[in-house]
């Protein structure tokens, strides 16, 4: 961390967009009004040199890296040992900001997982190209199809999961971008137990299988005014992605699915550092019938954070639909610790065809300590409660949208 802690960025800068045209303000520091700002990286460098100098937020080429280890602990996980960060960088020195956010862990329930999103953005703006690759061994609990189903029909589950993906955009205009990528999942060597409670599973009645291979080609539209994708103070995303499975290129059925996904933030009170944010994320199978660990299910977005409050994969079905509104507030004048709160909904469909079922409540207050102010990356720790007595601790590095 010490040596992190000089290893700054050029985003402290208003420039100019050449492709669109227009002024940005394309920032990842926060507000230079009033009290100095600091971080997790400046309380460990005062600690070990009393004389140190605060890190200047200068404009240089150099990336911008965060890592903590940690002992996390989720619902799904109960404890791991985490090693979670991000790197936050431009290609050229009017492009936007690029990140790459990576994690490995392994937990009590013998979980290993190694996910990495990547937005990359070209030297002009014009081409944003963004990843996620993961590679899961992952026993854990499916709880049967639909939002109303109960958390007393547990069926533990094992699996490897695969997954690449990997979308190229293209500006059209404007913060407006258009693209076009290849997915692929695969989920191998599944096995469940069936339901503790001796009934029998929706997993059964759905259809088991060992393996389900999912390959095709996506056609998205993207608009992203953030200023700050890995924290956001103000700005909007939306982005709305087809994805056809097929046969043809490797799939073990054909199948369909639409995803959007919404997100705005608003400065509040609007002369103060504080956010307010909202998200609305929604995922239907459109039709054809996917592997049942395919099917839209609660965090299993990409960035596994609908639904604080609820094990990953409490709900899954054929529709989801979802919305979370979040308050962002500080705590202490210098930025290093601050506060949140949250709220969701969500409800789910069962197997395709059916209807959209109870609409199941999350919320719940967390803590953020500011582990580099100059990509205004968080460690976040957060306590949800969910319906039927769900609750747990959530921590991570970075906000969850």
């Amino acid at each position: 961390m010490f040596a992190q802690r000089g290893r700054e960025i050029p985003i402290a800068k208003i420039h100019a967009d050449t492709a669109a045209k227009k002024p940005r303000l394309d920032t990842t520091i926060l507000s230079k009004k009033g009290k100095p700002q600091t971080d997790l990286y400046g309380v460990i460098s005062k600690l070990l040199d009393k004389n140190a100098k605060p890190a200047d937020d200068t404009v240089t080429s150099k990336p911008v890296v965060s890592v903590v280890p940690a002992i996390g602990y989720t619902l799904v996980s109960k404890l791991a040992l985490v090693l979670s960060g991000n790197i936050a960088f431009r290609t050229g020195s009017d492009s936007r900001v690029s990140t790459i956010v990576a994690s490995t862990s392994y937990t009590q329930n013998k979980q290993f997982s190694i996910p990495m999103q990547t937005s990359i953005w070209s030297r002009d703006n014009r081409y944003n190209f963004i990843g996620d690759f993961r590679f899961y061994k992952y026993p854990q609990s499916t709880f049967g199809l639909g939002s109303s189903s109960n958390m007393a029909n547990e069926d533990p589950m094992d699996y490897k999961f695969i997954r690449f993906y990997e979308t190229a955009y293209r500006r059209i205009t404007g913060d407006f971008y258009a693209g076009i990528g290849y997915m692929f999942d695969d989920h191998f060597d599944i096995t469940d137990k069936g339901n503790l409670n001796n009934t029998v599973s929706d997993y059964s009645t759905y259809g088991k299988s060992s393996r389900s291979i999912a390959s095709g080609f996506n056609f998205s539209t993207l608009f992203d005014s953030r200023d700050n994708a890995i924290n956001a103070s103000r700005g909007a995303f939306a982005s709305l992605q087809y994805r056809d499975a097929a046969r043809a290129l490797g799939s073990s059925s054909n199948w369909r699915s639409l995803m959007v996904d919404v997100r705005k933030y608003f400065k509040f009170p609007a002369n103060s550092d504080n956010v307010l944010a909202l998200w609305n994320f929604d995922w239907v199978i459109l039709n054809g019938s996917p592997g049942y660990l395919d099917l839209p299910s609660v965090s299993w977005d990409s960035n596994s954070a609908t639904g604080r409050g609820y094990i990953q994969g409490r709900f899954r079905g054929a529709q989801m639909f979802y919305g979370e509104a979040e308050y962002r507030f500080r705590i202490t004048g210098n930025g290093l610790i601050g506060g949140v709160m949250f709220a969701n909904a969500e409800s789910f469909s069962a197997a395709q065809g059916t209807k959209l079922q109870a609409i199941q409540p999350g919320f719940g207050p967390g803590l953020r300590i500011k582990l580099n102010k100059v990509s205004k990356t968080n460690i976040t720790v957060d306590y949800g409660f969910g319906t039927q007595g769900s609750r747990g601790l959530f921590i991570d590095v970075g906000e969850a949208f």
